[in-house]
């Protein structure tokens, strides 16, 4: 019976901390009812002050509260940094969807897609890879293509942009690992014996990648998928191509 009444006691105490945790953590995340602007200046110190997720709360109870106010457009520019900077991939990618849709015409469009193109970046990184030292070239590089896709339109479009020269320094990155992305298939293809797939990814990579570290071995491809596949005109052109470039190459007489 004692044993009983300490269960008791314990599961009571227990319901009790649980709701006292509860009521505590829905107080924090009341947003204050203040006006726009002065929920704005809030929301603008958190984001200083590197609380990400208190800002994000604040801007999306703006948004909310005031969606056609006038500093509407400054509360979701400055939410999609927001979810960049705390990780939020997902809400942040349907947030520049959402303002590229509603906007295309907004002075700052420029800066949603560098913004855009910046978390499909992230989307890519691991730290658990990056600290193990793993290098996983044959990973799906979809956000990688979107990144670029967005970056490019930068440079295209606003080439006076603020972002355009950084723009340019990570397509540079991006185009390796693309280029990396690709040389993984084309090797993979060697393996199996899939030297005509093989070969077309070495060809892709020449045509769309370079200059790039991986032009020399998806030259080397394309040769010995040629020669396996008995197209000798074509192994010749592509043996030209990498004397041409890699004149030291071990392939090159």
């Amino acid at each position: 019976m004692e044993n009983l009444t300490i269960k008791a006691m314990i599961v009571a105490l227990t319901i009790s901390l649980a709701g006292c945790s509860s009521s505590d953590n829905n107080d924090a995340d009341v947003v204050p009812d203040k006006s726009a602007q002065a929920l704005f200046v809030d929301a603008r110190d958190a984001l200083e002050s590197g609380l990400f997720q208190k800002a994000i709360q604040i801007l999306s109870a703006i948004d909310s509260r005031f969606p056609f106010g006038p500093i509407s457009h400054q509360v979701q520019l400055d939410l999609i940094y927001a979810y960049y900077k705390s990780g939020d991939a997902a809400q942040g990618i349907a947030l520049t969807d959402r303002f590229l849709k509603l906007n295309p015409n907004h002075p700052q469009v420029d800066y949603v897609y560098y913004m855009r193109a910046l978390i499909n970046i992230g989307t890519e990184e691991n730290l658990f890879q990056d600290l193990a030292g793993i290098d996983r070239d044959d990973r799906d590089p979809t956000a990688s293509r979107e990144a670029f896709k967005d970056l490019k339109h930068i440079l295209t479009n606003y080439p006076e942009s603020k972002y355009a020269a950084d723009a340019r320094k990570r397509m540079v990155a991006i185009k390796s690992r693309l280029a990396k992305y690709e040389l993984a298939i084309a090797r993979y293809y060697i393996k199996r014996g899939a030297f005509a797939s093989a070969a077309n990814r070495g060809r892709y990579i020449v045509e769309n990648f370079a200059p790039s570290p991986e032009l020399e071995p998806a030259l080397e491809i394309m040769v010995k998928s040629y020669d396996e596949l008995g197209l000798e005109d074509l192994r010749v052109n592509a043996l030209q191509v990498l004397a041409a470039n890699y004149p030291n190459n071990k392939l090159v007489d």
